[in-house]
C-alpha cells in the first residue's frame, strides 16, 4: 500500500511539472522541409483544424500540425504576407501585397473566393471575431483597411500615425492594437467606430515590431528592435516592465495555457518569458537557440509547440549585409517543451 501511494505521489509530481503554466524548457523536435523558393513572412495556426499556414513566395503552404507534412496550398496570392484565420466563418483573409488586395479564402477547399481592394501596401493582418471583420495593416498607405469577411467588402479605412506592424485584438474590449513602428507607439482602435482613440508610447522600447496579447490579464507583449520586450497594460498603456531580447525581433506570441510569451529574432534566438502576476514583471525562462533568419513564428496552444520559418543563406557578397537564400533550403523548425 505504501509503495502504491509513493508511486502515485511521484506520478502526480511529474505531471504537475509538465502541467500548463510550468516553466518549460524548449528543444528542437522536428524540421519540416518545404518545397519551393522565395521569401516568407507570417505563420498562422488553426488549433481546431490542426493546421499551420505559412506564407512562402507567392503562395501559402498548409501543413498538418499532427503529421508534420504539407497538405495543400493557397495560390493566386502574388506577394502574399500571410492569412488571418476566421474559423467561425470557415474563411480566411490573405494579405496580397503586390495587388493591394485582400483575398477571401475557403478554408476547406483552400480556394480564393473573391478579392477586395485595400489601401496601398497590405502587410500584417488579423481577425476580430467580435465584429467578424479582418484588419489589413497597410504600410505604404499608413492605414488599416477593415473588411467585413462574410460580406467580402471594405467597411472602413483607418488613417494611422505612421507605418503599421504586427497587431492584436481584444474582442471583449472592442479594441484592436497595432504597433506603429516609425513612431515607437501603439495605436488603439475602437472596433465599433473604426477610429483610433489614442496612441501609447512604448518607451523605452523603440521600433516596435512583434505584438501578442494576454486579454484575460490585460497585457500586451511588444517586441522592439532596440532588443527589448515591453510589457504594457492594455487598458491604460502603462509600460509595466521590459526584458532584453535578441537582435532583429519580428514576431511575438503568447500561449494562454502555459502563460509563456515568445519573441523570435533574426539573430537566431527566441526569448521565452513569463509574467509574475504579483509584481507585473517579466521573468526570463529561456533563451532558445534557433537558426539565423528564424524571425517569424506561430504557437500551437494545444501541444504548446512553436513553429519558426527559415532557410540557409549563402555567404554575403562584398558590400552586402546578407547573402542570398540557398534554393530549396526553406524549412519549418518545430520546438516543443521538454
Amino acid at each position: 500500500m505504501k509503495l502504491i501511494l509513493c508511486c502515485t505521489l511521484a506520478a502526480g509530481i511529474l505531471l504537475a511539472g509538465n502541467a500548463p503554466g510550468a516553466d518549460f524548457q524548449y528543444k528542437l523536435t522536428n524540421t519540416i522541409p518545404v518545397v519551393g523558393n522565395g521569401g516568407w513572412d507570417y505563420l498562422s495556426v488553426d488549433e481546431a483544424a490542426r493546421r499551420l499556414y505559412v506564407s512562402h513566395g507567392n503562395e501559402i503552404v498548409v501543413l498538418d500540425l499532427d503529421l508534420g507534412e504539407v497538405v495543400g496550398t493557397i495560390t493566386n496570392t502574388p506577394g502574399v504576407h500571410g492569412i488571418a484565420l476566421c474559423p467561425d466563418l470557415g474563411l480566411g483573409v490573405t494579405s496580397i501585397g503586390r495587388e493591394n488586395q485582400a483575398g477571401i479564402v475557403d478554408l476547406n477547399t483552400l480556394q480564393t473566393l473573391s478579392k477586395v481592394a485595400t489601401a496601398e501596401g497590405p502587410d500584417g493582418m488579423l481577425y476580430d471575431p467580435g465584429q467578424q471583420e479582418a484588419y489589413l495593416f497597410c504600410g505604404r498607405a499608413r492605414a488599416a483597411t477593415v473588411v467585413n469577411v462574410k460580406a467580402g467588402k471594405v467597411v472602413a479605412t483607418i488613417p494611422l500615425a505612421g507605418r503599421p506592424e504586427f497587431g492584436a485584438v481584444d474582442p471583449a474590449a472592442d479594441r484592436v492594437y497595432d504597433n506603429i513602428e516609425d513612431k515607437s507607439e501603439v495605436a488603439v482602435i475602437d472596433t465599433q467606430s473604426h477610429q483610433v482613440v489614442t496612441n501609447w508610447p512604448c518607451a523605452p522600447g523603440e521600433e516596435p515590431s512583434g505584438m501578442a496579447i494576454d486579454a484575460k490579464n490585460h497585457h500586451l507583449f511588444i517586441g522592439c528592435r532596440n532588443k527589448l520586450m515591453v510589457l504594457m497594460d492594455s487598458t491604460s498603456g502603462k509600460v509595466l516592465d521590459t526584458l532584453p531580447i535578441g537582435e532583429g525581433v519580428d514576431a511575438c506570441k503568447f500561449d494562454p495555457d502555459t502563460h509563456l510569451v515568445f519573441a523570435s529574432c533574426g539573430d537566431g534566438t527566441t526569448t521565452i518569458a513569463k509574467v509574475n502576476e504579483d509584481t507585473s514583471q517579466l521573468k526570463l525562462i529561456q533563451t532558445l537557440q534557433t537558426e539565423r533568419g528564424a524571425r517569424t513564428m506561430a504557437v500551437d496552444p494545444v501541444e504548446h509547440n512553436i513553429f519558426l520559418a527559415t532557410a540557409k543563406f549563402a555567404a554575403p557578397a562584398e558590400g552586402q549585409r546578407r547573402g542570398k537564400m540557398v534554393p530549396g533550403s526553406f524549412k519549418i523548425l518545430v520546438y516543443g517543451p521538454r
